[in-house]
């Protein structure tokens, strides 16, 4: 797997296309001649017949298929700007919530949590003909102007509202290659965040499962396709429908690598326990009976039994074959393992005891309300968790808890701290659903949510857009836990979230366009003698740093004072970040660290040249690694 974070400009997010160029020279180097490939080189590569390069073929294409590469392709310059006031605990929680648009946030994630993601559950726009989403309209205009408008933000870091949007109606022209286009890139990406051992559930309904499970084959490979579940949506029939009552919805699993991902299994009910009795008061515990024959033809199963009774049984039932063979009968009898009835006159069973039966049991593809929830479970949740302003504002199709804890429960472990990812959060059910599989089976669980402050057509309130409604979601199930002593001991690690915004970066970013005089090369290169942006917040600036270096947002922080100069620690004082400000005692205070990696910004050494290169000098002679911004 190619490792992102070493060779990718620290201002943009990275490309996805040059990762696999990279992977693939690392992989066939011979098929590359001066950094380009050679389609010939890798015809002799891989064999001739294995490279198609035209001609009629199997594949998924549709309208403005390229251009969704292209979007997929344009790196990301904006960051991550963190918001206190609207976290819980933010200094220690292990939680993330970001607002904003999810491909944004996903390419400015992808260098820190590339390949870091355990699962990944999102409920994307169903394309029922009255979806408003994003999807990339405007291909014509340049590389600049796209980022620009993608990137179209107040003043005060909040997306514009307008021109997000674009109602997907039937009557479009494009209206499955819209909603293709929207998938493609999220999916391409999401990919590159999962473990090797990591999976994705997709919910969908018809009107477009057949398109996602195409695109999934494409971006995943065929070969990593786990199952389509159906998850049984809804208690009781819609006597109103049209033709047929719409009972269920889809949910597909991809794993990143089929041939070596494993579900867990699932508790056992108490049916399946109430299944085991002891009548003999057998010491191993309780079991069941187990039929001794099958229809397998087996050339040592067609033996005389005789029972404890003395009843004399000629054979298994016509047909059937006994398992096992005489000697092993005598065997199994001899270690109390065969029941023969109370009365010692039955036909012989084997018994299968509970405690030598798998710990749970293999999951299925039918999902059923009883076990999973379904709607009118799920705005139940949400309502007794979030106040609307009014019943309109409330969501048609949220997920209930019970079907996201059924994947973390085949998906992820409870002895690790795996990551868990929506990039399509809603109002946060995903969230909910981690925080009470943590407290159900003491796991250690970490979630990222990603939403669209898609507005609310509700009167003005403390609830204006989804992102607030899952905000708000959140801190009340916080609440709602740890005030409860018998969910919530007393002296555990208290719960949060970090929050944070999608906004445009704090650091400037040079423009080389345009420019055709020295004059003009001049005034850009004024424009950079700071590189943070005036009013840029330190705070602001550090966790943009810190993705840029490829570290997760909830790495643990210590601010030291050195010299009177605050400066930002990381994994236990190796990675030091310097932006508030410098003085020459300070080399030998940050050296005295003894760290790996020292970053600084530019102004903060005061367009003093000699105090940088002092810096530069003695980290080079302490095999300390400096960057100045």
């Amino acid at each position: 797997m190619t490792d992102p974070n070493t060779s990718d400009t620290i201002g943009q997010s990275p490309n996805p296309a040059e990762l696999k160029r990279r992977e693939l020279e690392q992989l066939l180097p011979e098929a590359y001649s001066e950094g380009r490939l050679d389609i010939d080189a890798l015809k002799r590569a891989l064999g001739e017949d294995a490279v198609i390069e035209g001609g009629e073929r199997y594949r998924l294409d549709w309208a403005g298929k390229a251009d969704a590469y292209k979007v997929l392709q344009t790196p990301s310059t904006a960051t991550l700007r963190p918001q206190g006031e609207l976290s819980v605990n933010f200094d220690e929680a292990q939680h993330v919530f970001i607002e904003g648009e999810n491909l944004e946030v996903l390419k400015i994630l992808q260098k820190a949590y590339f390949g870091q993601v355990k699962l990944i559950y999102i409920d994307p726009p169903y394309n029922t003909g009255s979806d408003a989403f994003i999807y990339p309209d405007r291909f014509q205009e340049s590389k600049e102007d796209y980022l620009a408008r993608i990137n179209e933000l107040e003043d005060d870091g909040t997306l514009m509202r307008e021109g997000y949007f674009r109602k997907n109606s039937r009557e479009n022209g494009h209206y499955h290659s819209n909603w293709l286009s929207m998938m493609l890139p999220r999916l391409y990406i999401a990919r590159n965040l999962l473990r090797e051992d990591g999976v994705i559930f997709v919910s969908c309904d018809d009107n477009e499962v057949h398109n996602l499970r195409c695109l999934m084959n494409e971006v995943f490979g065929e070969e990593n396709f786990i199952a389509n579940v159906i998850w049984q949506k809804v208690y009781s029939p819609k006597n109103s429908a049209r033709y047929l009552s719409e009972d269920h919805d889809y949910v597909l699993l991809y794993a990143r690598h089929a041939e070596t991902w494993t579900p867990h299994l699932l508790p056992r009910t108490d049916e399946m326990e109430a299944r085991y009795d002891n009548p003999d008061d057998d010491p191993r515990g309780p079991w069941k009976p187990g039929d001794l024959s099958a229809r397998n033809y087996y050339g040592e199963g067609t033996y005389q039994v005789t029972c404890p009774s003395g009843r004399l049984i000629n054979g298994p039932p016509s047909g059937r074959y006994w398992v096992v063979s005489e000697p092993k009968l005598k065997e199994l009898d001899a270690d109390n393992r065969i029941w023969w009835g109370k009365d010692g006159n039955n036909a012989p069973a084997i018994k299968r005891f509970l405690t030598e039966v798998k710990a749970g049991r293999v999951p299925q593809t039918l999902w059923k309300y009883e076990e999973v929830g379904h709607t009118q479970e799920a705005k139940k949740e949400l309502l007794a968790q979030v106040e609307f302003p009014n019943s309109d504002a409330v969501f048609d199709t949220p997920k209930p808890t019970r079907l996201i804890r059924r994947m973390l429960q085949i998906g992820t472990s409870s002895s690790e701290p795996e990551l868990v990812v929506d990039f399509f959060a809603g109002s946060g059910t995903t969230m909910e659903a981690v925080l009470r599989q943590n407290l159900e089976d003491g796991g250690q669980r970490r979630c990222i949510n990603v939403q669209l402050p898609e507005p609310l057509d509700v009167p003005p309130s403390d609830l204006d857009d989804i992102a607030d409604v899952a905000r708000a979601r959140i801190r009340h199930v916080i609440d709602s836990i740890q005030d409860n002593p018998d969910l919530f001991a007393e002296g555990s690690r208290p719960l949060g979230f970090r929050s944070f915004r999608l906004t445009p970066s704090n650091l400037k970013q040079w423009r080389g366009d345009g420019i055709e005089t020295a004059e003009e090369l001049e005034e850009q290169m004024q424009m950079f003698i700071r590189t943070e942006k005036d009013g840029a917040e330190i705070e602001s600036i550090f966790y943009e740093l810190l993705l840029k270096f490829g570290q997760p947002l909830t790495t643990p922080v210590e601010v030291l004072d050195v010299c009177g100069t605050p400066v930002h620690a990381i994994h236990d004082r190796t990675m030091l970040f310097v932006l508030s400000g410098f003085s020459e005692p300070m080399i030998d205070a940050l050296l005295a660290f003894a760290p790996k990696e020292i970053i600084a910004l530019d102004s903060v050494f005061a367009d003093s040249d000699p105090l940088k290169t002092n810096l530069d000098l003695q980290c080079r002679d302490a095999g300390v690694r400096f960057t100045c911004l």
